[in-house]
C-alpha cells in the first residue's frame, strides 16, 4: 500500500464497504458520543467521516490519539471502509454512506491552537484572515473560489486556443509608460539612477506583436498597478485575459469576446441565465439613461432627463439646474418608508436629499414637492416619463456628473426595493462610443478620456475638423452587472494620427517619440490595422463566485493598505543591497524614510 493513501477523502463511495484503506489529510471536526468517536477527515478532493467504536481491535490507543489531537493535526490513517446504514446517511457529503473503522492513526504534521474556526465561519476579520492565509484556504467556501478561478482560467485558455488564439507571453520588467495609473518601480542595479517598470497592462506589446504579424494573440497577463483598493479591485497586482487581433474592426472584438464570455457564464454560473446578445449602449446614452457607464442592467428601471421641463420653473431647486427623473411604477402600496429610505441611500450619496412625487388614479401629483408643480409641468412630466396611477417618480438636480452618480445608484436600489429588479441572471452589455477627449476640472487641459492609443471616428480628419470634445474614439467596454470587466479599442496604428492626438492632449512631437518611441517606430514599417480587450479575471471569477469583494477570490491578495500581512510586504531593505541598488533614504516628513 501507498506511503500516505490509497484512496482521497473524497472518493469513497458504498461500493467500497469491505475494502481496507489508507487516507491522509486533516483533523476537520471531532465528536465523542458515549464512547464511539467519530472524526471528520478532509483533504483536498472531500471529507470522509473516521469512527472508532469500543470494543474494536486497538480501540485504546487509537481512541486515545485522535481524542487528544489538536484540529487541523496533519493524520494517516488506516481502516476499514463500512456502511452507515440508512438512518445514519449524511446526504449532504459525497461520502455520506460510508465511514472508515480506524486500526492505526500516524501523525503527520502536528498543529497548534489554530486563531479561528476552518470547519465555520466565525466572523474573523479580514485583517486575521489574510495573516493566516493559509488557514483561510482551508475553508470550504475559500477553497471553492480558488478552484474555481483554476477551472476559468483553464477553460479561457481552451476557448482561446479553439478561436485561434496563440499565447503570447510579454516582458514583466519594462519603460515606464502614462497609461492613467502609477507604475511599480524597479532600481536598475547596473544602470545607477534608472528604474524598470513593473507593466500596467502588456498593451504596447500586444501591440508589437500585431505588426510582427502574429495576428490573434492572448495571454493570461499580470497586471501592476500602485493604486487604491476597492471592493471590485485588488491593489498592487491583477490578472486580465489580454487579447489582440489584427485585421478587425469593432464588431469583429465583439464577436470574439460574447462568445468566450457567454460559453464561460453559462459553464461556470450555476445555472444563472445569460443574456445574449450584448446590447451596444453608446456612452452618452448610458450616462443619461442609467448614471454611469458601467450600468446595472438587472435593474428594469432608466432615468430621464427632464431639464427641459423646468428650465424657465418658479421651482428654484429645479430651475436652470440638470435635472433628472426616475419614474418606478407599481408603488401605489409602498409606505412612506420606502421613499425615506431612498431618500436616506441618495443623502449617503451625498444628495441633499431626494425629491419625489406620487402619481394619483386622476393623474394628480401628490408629494413633498407636488405643490411647486404647475399644470403644465405636470402634464409634461407624466408625458415624458409615461408615468401612469401607482408610479412614484424620483428627482435628482445639479451638476449633470453629481446628478448621474447620485441617481444612478438611487436607481438601482429603488429596484431592488420596489420589485423590479431579476435576480439570477447575468447582464452583459457593451458601451461604446466613448470621447476621446475630456476637459480636466482643474486645470482645464484637453485630456485623454480612454486609453490613448485609441483610434478616433473619422481618423485625422475628425482631429483636425472637430472641437476635441465632440470626437469620438472607437473604444468600448464590457459591463456585467454593472461591473466593468474591461476596456477595450481599436488602436490607432497610424503615425500622423497619433501625433495629433497627443498634440490635443497637450503632448509635444518629441515627447511622444520620448514616450513611445519602440511603438512609433513599428508603425513605420507596415502597421495592420488592430484591436484588442482585456477582461479582468479576478473580476469574472468574483461575479461567477456571488462574492462582493476581489480578494476573496485571489489564492493570497493584498490587503485593502497593499499589504502582503503573511509575508511581511512590503518591507525594509538593509543599507548594503541599497549600495548595490544605487539608492539611499531620508526621512520623509512623518519620520518615515523616502527613497531618493
Amino acid at each position: 500500500m501507498h506511503r500516505y493513501r490509497s484512496h482521497t477523502c473524497g472518493e469513497l463511495r458504498s461500493a467500497d464497504i469491505g475494502q481496507d484503506v489508507r487516507l491522509s489529510g486533516w483533523l476537520h471536526n471531532r465528536r465523542n458520543l458515549g464512547g464511539i468517536l467519530f472524526v471528520d477527515l478532509r483533504d483536498h478532493y472531500g471529507v470522509v467521516q473516521l469512527v472508532v467504536r469500543p470494543g474494536t481491535a486497538g480501540y485504546d490507543a487509537v481512541s486515545e490519539r485522535l481524542g487528544s489531537l489538536s484540529k487541523e493535526t496533519v493524520l494517516r490513517v488506516d481502516g476499514t471502509v463500512t456502511g452507515r446504514g440508512a438512518e445514519n446517511v449524511n446526504p449532504e457529503l459525497a461520502t455520506g454512506e460510508i465511514e472508515i473503522e480506524v486500526s492505526d492513526v500516524e501523525v503527520l504534521g502536528a498543529a497548534e491552537q489554530i486563531p479561528f474556526t476552518i470547519n465555520a465561519d466565525d466572523g474573523v476579520g479580514e485583517e486575521r484572515r489574510l495573516e493566516y492565509r493559509f488557514l483561510d484556504l482551508r475553508r470550504e467556501r475559500m477553497h471553492r473560489n480558488i478552484m474555481l478561478r483554476s477551472a476559468v482560467i483553464a477553460a479561457i485558455r481552451q476557448k482561446m486556443t479553439a478561436l485561434g488564439f496563440n499565447e503570447l507571453t510579454t516582458p514583466i520588467l519594462s519603460a515606464t509608460s502614462p497609461e492613467g495609473a502609477r507604475d511599480f518601480l524597479v532600481p536598475s542595479r547596473l544602470h545607477p539612477g534608472t528604474f524598470y517598470a513593473l507593466p500596467q497592462a502588456p498593451q504596447q506589446f500586444k501591440q508589437l506583436l500585431m505588426i510582427a504579424g502574429f495576428d490573434r494573440y492572448f495571454q493570461i497577463a499580470p497586471c501592476f498597478r500602485d493604486e487604491d483598493a476597492r471592493a471590485d479591485r485588488s491593489p498592487g497586482e491583477f490578472y486580465q485575459l489580454d487579447v489582440e487581433m489584427s485585421f478587425v474592426e469593432q464588431e469583429d472584438v465583439f464577436g470574439v469576446i460574447e462568445k468566450v464570455m457567454t460559453e464561460l457564464f453559462v459553464e461556470f454560473g450555476g445555472g444563472r441565465h445569460v443574456t445574449s446578445p450584448f446590447p451596444r449602449i453608446p456612452f452618452r446614452e448610458a450616462m443619461l439613461k442609467y448614471g454611469s457607464d458601467k450600468p446595472d442592467l438587472r435593474a428594469r428601471l432608466e432615468l430621464t432627463d427632464v431639464s427641459g421641463i423646468f428650465a424657465g420653473s418658479d421651482f428654484k431647486a429645479f430651475a436652470g439646474k440638470h435635472v433628472r427623473a426616475l419614474a418606478v411604477p407599481d408603488t401605489a402600496a409602498q409606505p412612506r418608508k420606502f421613499f425615506d429610505q431612498l431618500g436616506e441611500f441618495a443623502v449617503g450619496l451625498g444628495a441633499k436629499g431626494l425629491a419625489w412625487v406620487r402619481v394619483g388614479e386622476d393623474r394628480t401629483l401628490t408629494g413633498p414637492i407636488a405643490k411647486f408643480l404647475t399644470e403644465a409641468d405636470t402634464a409634461a412630466l407624466l408625458d415624458a416619463l409615461d408615468a401612469g396611477p401607482g408610479t412614484a417618480v424620483f428627482f435628482g438636480a445639479g451638476e449633470f456628473d453629481e446628478v448621474s452618480k447620485v441617481m444612478g445608484a438611487v436607481r438601482v436600489e429603488a429596484a431592488r426595493r420596489a420589485g423590479h429588479f431579476e435576480e439570477n441572471v447575468f447582464r452583459f452589455c457593451w458601451i461604446v462610443d466613448f470621447p476621446m477627449f475630456e476637459r480636466n476640472e482643474d486645470t482645464g487641459q484637453i485630456e485623454f478620456s480612454h486609453n490613448p492609443f485609441s483610434m478616433p471616428q473619422g481618423g485625422l480628419d475628425a482631429l483636425e475638423g472637430k472641437d476635441p470634445l465632440d470626437v469620438l474614439a472607437w473604444q468600448y467596454d464590457i459591463v456585467c452587472n454593472g461591473v466593468e470587466l474591461s476596456s477595450g479599442a481599436i488602436r490607432n496604428h497610424e503615425p500622423e494620427i497619433m501625433y495629433r492626438a497627443f498634440e490635443i492632449a497637450g503632448y509635444s512631437r518629441e515627447e511622444v517619440e520620448r514616450e513611445f518611441g519602440g511603438m512609433l517606430r513599428a508603425f513605420h514599417f507596415g502597421a495592420p490595422p488592430h484591436g484588442g480587450i482585456a477582461p479582468g479575471v479576478d473580476r469574472i471569477v468574483m461575479l461567477l463566485a456571488d462574492e462582493p469583494n476581489i480578494r476573496e477570490t485571489i489564492a493570497f491578495p493584498l490587503n485593502g493598505n497593499a499589504q502582503d500581512l503573511l509575508m511581511g510586504a512590503p518591507s525594509p531593505v538593509d543599507e548594503t543591497r541599497l549600495r548595490e541598488l544605487h539608492l539611499s533614504l531620508r526621512p520623509s516628513a512623518k519620520g518615515q524614510q523616502k527613497q531618493s
